[in-house]
């Protein structure tokens, strides 16, 4: 979609040097929409805030300059959102917005102006901000912002439904542009997808959780219990770069493709993101690696069906080296946290967010091709008779909670130690003594589930 707002004259341009455009790790721009006339936004379906750059920085070429804006309120609200990569610090504020394309109307919507950032704007970056689409359970500083979809489902009476198509399977990482995609907000555009739309039921509302059952590398089973796959969650991200995979099952995914690739041997560090492997120009590499595949639980419980990507997208192409070489790096990492569904997969798919329903559908996008063949498959049903009826921890904790079982068990903490120190000081003398010891630092809560 393209969208503007009211207050358009409050875009400021600056230079940027362009040269070194790139993805960066855990958000990048395989799509973005027109906001503000100039300002490109990031669609990120793992978070839920909408930020733009709200301040001159080095790595980007325009900012919200809200002092512009006639119909901009501040609400004093400090907010701060971190990343696996990167972090951003701003304040809370609302404006109005128009979208010419589909949806008539203005609408009121929290914004946050990003006033400082730490590794979140890169060097040659050509989008300015991002707008989070998950649930409102993960917006900052709390649940009670109205994220911005869900404005716009209250105030211009959409279906409570988004639909995304990401494009650029087989083009190279680095240079300059975005490989395109359409976001679709309120519907299903049937022209962007092909065949039958899969669903598989969202299993909390704060990511677009899903459950896993099995993973295969060339049409063999991984043969993992299937909670490895969700532990402790599985997700659909658009702001992941990669697919991220559990230590665990990262492992032996890549065994798998070691041991069924046409490779004899191979550098590790390939695996781990460290190194590029290169050939010649004039060589197709992806006929050496398998296909990868992952199946999801059907709306009915008692069926599978499974997603299945091509080495064309997990096989990256990244840069030359001089006239000859062609690099390319894995699409694929380990996660410490969950394993996340990211733009490698999400290239070869169109995919339905259906919040009425809770639900997220995949179907194979037209623009998932590399020299005119498709690069992604789905099949089914299969028969979940093989795998435990719940893969998902019955224990699925939000942040909030997180958050609070944190402060809780530190208070308790401190509570008996306090009374040991008591305890200790009463033999010599009846006297309450405080020291800095009893302070419970919070440092260590920082809450991981946020991170992508």
């Amino acid at each position: 979609i393209h969208a503007s707002t009211s207050c358009h004259a409050a875009v400021v341009n600056q230079p940027a040097d362009l040269s070194q455009m790139g993805k960066g790790v855990g958000y990048e721009n395989h799509l973005s929409f027109l906001l503000f006339r100039q300002l490109n936004i990031l669609v990120d379906t793992g978070s839920s805030n909408f930020a733009v750059a709200g301040v001159p920085d080095p790595d980007v070429t325009s900012y919200f300059n809200t002092e512009l804006s006639s119909t901009y309120k501040s609400q004093g609200i400090d907010v701060t959102v971190k990343y696996s990569q990167g972090s951003w610090t701003g304040v809370l504020g609302t404006d109005v917005i128009t979208i010419p394309k589909g949806i008539d109307g203005s609408y009121t919507i929290n914004i946050a102006t990003i006033l400082q950032s730490e590794n979140f704007f890169l060097p040659g970056v050509k989008w300015h901000g991002i707008l989070g689409l998950a649930y409102d359970a993960l917006a900052k500083p709390s649940s009670s912002v109205e994220t911005f979809f869900d404005s716009l489902v209250r105030q211009a009476k959409i279906p409570n439904i988004f639909s995304l198509q990401m494009c650029g399977a087989g083009l190279p990482v680095s240079g300059s542009g975005t490989n395109g995609g359409s976001l679709v907000l309120g519907g299903i555009e049937p022209s962007l997808y092909k065949g039958d739309i899969w669903y598989t039921p969202v299993k909390e509302e704060w990511y677009y959780q899903v459950e896993i059952l099995k993973l295969e590398v060339g049409g063999q089973n991984l043969e993992l219990d299937c909670r490895e796959y969700n532990a402790d969650k599985a997700i659909v991200d658009s702001g992941t770069t990669l697919l991220r995979l559990p230590q665990k099952v990262f492992s032996a995914v890549v065994q798998a493709i070691a041991h069924t690739s046409l490779i004899q041997e191979f550098s590790s560090g390939f695996w781990t993101g460290s190194q590029l492997a290169c050939w010649d120009k004039t060589e197709r590499p992806w006929s050496l690696f398998p296909k990868l595949s992952i199946y999801l639980r059907d709306e009915n419980s008692s069926r599978s069906f499974r997603i299945s990507i091509l080495p064309q997208l997990y096989i990256q192409p990244i840069l030359g080296i001089g006239e000859n070489l062609q690099c390319y790096r894995f699409g694929i990492s380990s996660s410490t946290n969950a394993l996340v569904i990211g733009a490698t997969v999400m290239e070869g798919f169109y995919v339905i967010f259906d919040r009425t329903q809770r639900r997220v559908g995949f179907a194979v996008s037209p623009c998932a091709e590399v020299d005119g063949s498709p690069v992604s498959e789905i099949e089914g049903p299969f028969t979940t008779a093989d795998v435990a009826s719940n893969c998902v921890s019955s224990v699925s904790f939000h942040e909030p909670v997180l958050w609070i079982a944190s402060y809780a068990l530190m208070s308790l903490c401190g509570i008996i130690l306090l009374v040991l120190i008591i305890l200790l000081l009463i033999p010599p003398r009846c006297q309450h003594r405080y020291t800095d010891n009893d302070v419970v630092n919070d440092e260590s809560s920082l809450v991981r589930h946020r991170w992508k």
